[in-house]
């Protein structure tokens, strides 16, 4: 079995069709595909879902603070690790709407996202030239679980950009290891500079970055070895400017704050690990499951995803060595440019004849490649998560770790894929393969199954949204109480802290309190400051939580020392006059 598309025979002379010129069914459906995917993520954005947090709104604060010009973090406030990217991404709109709000801090994510799934219909099609697998593609990155959308749309740091900037180095690695003409110093410098990037905004892209890397460093070492290494690795110093700068000046080592958020410090037992990283992981991280939880029928996928990686790793590494005992045609262009290494033989492409006028074909050494070298960050990934006690401490909400396995999802689909269309062949002739028969119907109940239980996991995402939306007009009306009543300085939860604050403009400044009501994590330190200086902050609390009842206790113990407000949700406690 070889990765690529078969191809028609066709005449001396003939043109070549120029993609975009007939889109046919396919194309229409993959732009409705499209449509519907950003359509969906739309309709969430305008029912403030998925619901946002205080780390979400730490981000915005940040935001704020660049926009105002009055601060340049370049961290995530509170931590030493994950750059700020999406604060300066978001001060702009807030500029713009005079003001900060949920929807400008996440119009750059949505736009991201856009940006991810354009370019994984790009890459499928660079390196297989079958529109109808594009579809599928797309189709399934257009669904969106609890877990998904949360990933992709909240500005909590990192994962909205890590997708999309990973996808953009493999196509710019395509293109590179092709030998597209034109432009090849400036798609080195975008390569180091988004590579650089994602090791300051979060490391864990890096193994796509190095995978990646690697297929370029394999067909274009020589290439490398004059302007265009020079300018790739300036371009990525560049991107890690903000980190190295950092730990220059200040003496600190991001990756020990690294180590730490991932549970170094902490410990959970093998058994914990393993279930959290091999089995609830993958498929709460890949979108198969509900908001918060997997039932057992969804963790199919579990089972699936090491068959998916085997088998990918096996095509992929079958077809490069295949396509690399061609001998190269003298005549195709060198992968890498003038330079650069081999492009293979020019009849073992992947997309021959679909690549369009001035966009050089993708042989199959290359697509093989870079295949492989999702796969093989797939693997990276996934060992590392399990590994980390984090898959076995809080495997729910760490499972967002695992956000970058969408990016092999074409990857890992495409020999499916290929079975599915009977595209299962012996070395040579055109005898199909003896389990061919068995392979295909296979093929097609993993299709099925794939995108129904995604599309039945978006689903459940879907239903929660009138709840998400009540609970964000509780807020709202918190802030509105807060406001009439005059209200300047609050004490409360870290959940409700940051969040309120940036609900606010800062007009309302919280400091964070435990449920003991002594000093928590100020993700911002100069809140607490003002806090401690005001003459009589009021405390706020979710209704029924451990905070409130604390302050209840206190208000009985000292009847007449606050004054209680009551509104939906929450409950405000002033102090007397």
């Amino acid at each position: 079995m070889t990765l690529g598309v078969r191809q028609q025979p066709r005449g001396a002379g003939s043109p070549r069709p120029r993609p975009g010129s007939r889109l046919g069914l396919a194309g229409w459906l993959t732009g409705l595909a499209v449509l519907v995917g950003v359509g969906y993520r739309l309709w969430l954005l305008g029912h403030a879902a998925p619901p946002t947090n205080s780390d979400e709104a730490a981000m915005g604060l940040a935001a704020l603070h660049i926009a105002r010009a009055e601060d340049f973090p370049v961290w995530f406030y509170g931590q030493q690790y994950m750059g700020a990217l999406e604060a300066y991404l978001a001060a702009p709109v807030f500029a713009l709407a005079g003001g900060p709000s949920l929807l400008g801090l996440r119009l750059p994510t949505l736009a991201l996202y856009v940006l991810f799934l354009l370019l994984a219909w790009r890459l499928t099609l660079r390196l297989t030239g079958d529109r109808w697998f594009g579809l599928l593609v797309v189709a399934l990155l257009a669904l969106g679980s609890d877990r998904v959308v949360k990933n992709q749309l909240i500005a909590g740091g990192g994962y909205p950009e890590m997708n999309a900037s990973a996808m953009a180095l493999a196509v710019l690695a395509v293109d590179l290891a092709t030998g597209c003409p034109g432009w090849r110093l400036t798609r080195w410098a975008v390569w180091g500079f988004l590579a650089g990037l994602m090791v300051w905004v979060d490391p864990l892209v890096l193994p796509y970055v190095v995978a990646l890397g690697a297929a370029l460093v394999g067909f274009c070492r020589r290439e490398l070895q004059g302007a265009a290494g020079a300018l790739l690795g300036a371009a990525a110093v560049l991107g890690a400017a903000p980190l190295l700068l950092d730990s220059l000046l200040t003496g600190r080592n991001p990756l020990h704050a690294v180590l730490a958020a991932s549970g170094a410090n902490a410990s959970a037992g093998w058994p914990d690990r393993l279930h959290g990283g091999l089995v609830l992981g993958p498929a709460l991280g890949m979108g198969f499951c509900g908001p918060g939880r997997c039932a057992t029928w969804q963790l199919w996928w579990a089972l699936a995803l090491p068959l998916l990686l085997a088998l990918a790793a096996a095509t992929a590494w079958h077809t490069l060595r295949r396509a690399s005992a061609i001998p190269t045609d003298p005549a195709a262009p060198a992968a890498g440019g003038p330079g650069g290494g081999t492009a293979g033989a020019r009849p073992a492409t992947a997309a021959a004849g679909r690549a369009g006028p001035g966009v050089a074909e993708v042989p199959a050494r290359v697509a093989a490649a870079v295949w492989l070298a999702l796969v093989l960050a797939a693997v990276g990934t996934l060992g590392a998560y399990t590994v980390s006690s984090s898959a076995g401490l809080t495997p729910v909400e760490s499972s967002r770790y695992l956000s970058c396995l969408l990016i092999s999802l074409p990857a890992l689909l495409w020999p499916v894929w290929a079975a599915a269309r009977g595209g299962l062949r012996q070395s040579a002739g055109d005898r199909r393969d003896v389990g061919s028969a068995l392979a295909r119907p296979v093929a097609l109940a993993l299709l099925v199954s794939t995108l129904g239980t995604a599309g039945h996991a978006t689903w459940q995402a879907a239903r929660t949204v009138p709840a998400t939306r009540a609970a964000e007009a509780r807020h709202t009306e918190l802030v509105t109480t807060l406001r009439q009543l005059g209200v300047r300085h609050v004490r409360a939860g870290y959940w409700t802290c940051n969040r309120l604050t940036f609900a606010t403009a800062e007009q309302v400044v919280c400091a964070v309190v435990d449920d003991a009501l002594t000093p928590g994590f100020d993700r911002y330190p100069a809140y607490r400051r003002e806090v401690d200086g005001a003459a009589a902050p009021a405390w706020v609390a979710p209704t029924g939580s451990p905070l409130a009842h604390t302050l209840d206790e206190r208000l009985r113990a000292a009847p007449g020392s606050l004054d209680l407000v009551m509104i939906d949700g929450w409950r405000i406690y002033l102090p007397s006059a």
